[in-house]
């Protein structure tokens, strides 16, 4: 019987297993290191802030996987053997596969700072890093004082998480506002005045020059390049994420930030595949990057690969880009492409609402000859995903868009709604 070994349990590497499942009775044994059984990790957070248990993140019944005949196995690959089709785990254990798909995920990436590797410095990734946080910051007598490098979507749940202890927060961000790399400037500076509003320290245009000892090799604060030290107990890494690669160093396995891939997912290797934040496309999708550390390419991928496995060759196509977050209280939805200011196309235009209360806006980019919807940010305003891909699909023009926004809004029935206003100013 063909084994089927995946090595990573988070969505990209469980979902591969259910499909391979679904469609076939191929052996199947997922391991990993991190946790015994898949957890949902965009909730982490909620379980630091009491929210939810860590059995809550849970999606299945932990006798779901026996059920389903896919073995579990808690265990550390250290190399991966292509010629002899095995895998050296850290326990000095080997384990024979016919196929193996790499689903290892992504990594805090850090530049080689000063004190990076001091006790009290950590990034919010796995679930391992949610225990650690528990260690460094369990309350504001144990850890008074945290400082966050970086900004982006980990960086301001990292805040949020730390602020509901009542920890001091201070984030240090290079741009001009928040995430501004990634949005358009007024928004940006929405989420900039949002976060601060939550008594949290965000200090712009500023960079770690060197984390700092105590002596006694934890961190006592940090130093900026400007030359200020602050004291703190907790750094919190959230200047992104890489690959987690580095055990396949020594393989026959072609890597350069990720794993490369085509867009069956296959390696260069036959019958090792890779998926999720760890695989990288040989050439990228449209205007997507090669990398995408996101939850639903992840799943994507997996059911792409149980496929081509299961033996209808299929190619990974992910469609119109999506994405939503959360930014303290406010709401954020993305359909389709709207670059940040600086990143912004030739050809693209953008409108802009904000609405008086600061803390709900849009933003849509079209194409200022064609005037074809390009795509829509939104904050504070809950949208629908279906009605923006068929739009984006059909190629409609910005002004269908505007005109049928309610056509869109996901809001419950008592929610405000805000179109005519929007409309208003669109035709202004």
């Amino acid at each position: 019987m063909e084994h089927v070994v995946i090595v990573g349990n988070g969505i990209a590497g469980v979902t591969a297993a259910r499909h391979i499942r679904k469609h076939s009775d191929k052996k199947i044994t997922i391991i990993s290191a991190e946790s015994d059984h898949f957890f949902s990790r965009t909730a982490l957070m909620y379980v630091y802030m009491g929210h939810m248990r860590f059995k809550d993140l849970k999606p299945y019944e932990d006798h779901f996987w026996s059920k389903n005949d896919i073995a579990l196995k808690n265990a550390y690959v250290e190399e991966v053997d292509t010629d002899e089709k095995l895998l050296y785990l850290a326990q000095g254990e080997k384990i024979a596969y016919d196929t193996l798909i790499l689903a290892t995920g992504s990594i805090p990436a850090k530049y080689g700072w000063e004190g990076q590797n001091l006790q009290g410095v950590q990034g919010l990734v796995s679930k391992q890093d949610l225990e650690l946080l528990e260690q460094n910051a369990p309350n504001n007598e144990v850890c008074p004082k945290a400082v966050i490098v970086g900004g982006g979507l980990i960086g301001v749940e990292l805040a949020e998480m730390l602020h509901t202890r009542k920890i001091e927060v201070t984030i240090l961000v290079r741009e001009h506002a928040f995430w501004s790399g990634v949005l358009p400037d007024g928004e940006a500076e929405m989420i900039s005045r949002h976060i601060k509003s939550h008594g949290i320290d965000l200090r712009h245009e500023e960079e770690l020059d060197a984390i700092l000892d105590d002596g006694k090799g934890k961190v006592r604060g940090i130093r900026t390049k400007k030359g200020e030290e602050i004291p703190c107990n907790l750094v919190g890494i959230t200047t992104g994420v890489k690959p987690q690669i580095k055990f396949l160093e020594h393989s026959k396995i072609e890597t350069d930030k990720g794993i490369l891939v085509n867009r069956k997912l296959e390696t260069n290797i036959k019958d090792v595949y890779a998926i999720g934040d760890c695989a990288q496309q040989r050439e990228a999708i449209g205007l997507r990057k090669p990398v995408e550390a996101v939850w639903y390419t992840g799943r994507m991928m997996g059911e792409t690969v149980a496929q081509t496995i299961c033996g209808k060759p299929f190619e990974y196509n992910p469609g119109n880009w999506f994405n939503s977050a959360k930014f303290m209280d406010i709401e954020y939805q993305t359909y389709g492409w709207v670059f940040s200011t600086k990143n912004k196309k030739a050809y693209e235009q953008h409108f802009h609402w904000k609405h008086p209360d600061d803390t709900k806006c849009i933003t849509i980019a079209y194409h200022k000859d064609t005037k074809e919807f390009l795509g829509i940010n939104t904050f504070g305003i809950r949208m629908k995903h279906e009605v923006f891909d068929t739009w984006l699909n059909e190629k409609r023009d910005v002004d269908y868009v505007v005109q049928h926004l309610k056509e869109a809004n996901f809001d419950p029935e008592f929610y405000r709604h805000y179109e005519s206003q929007i409309q208003n100013q669109f035709k202004a």
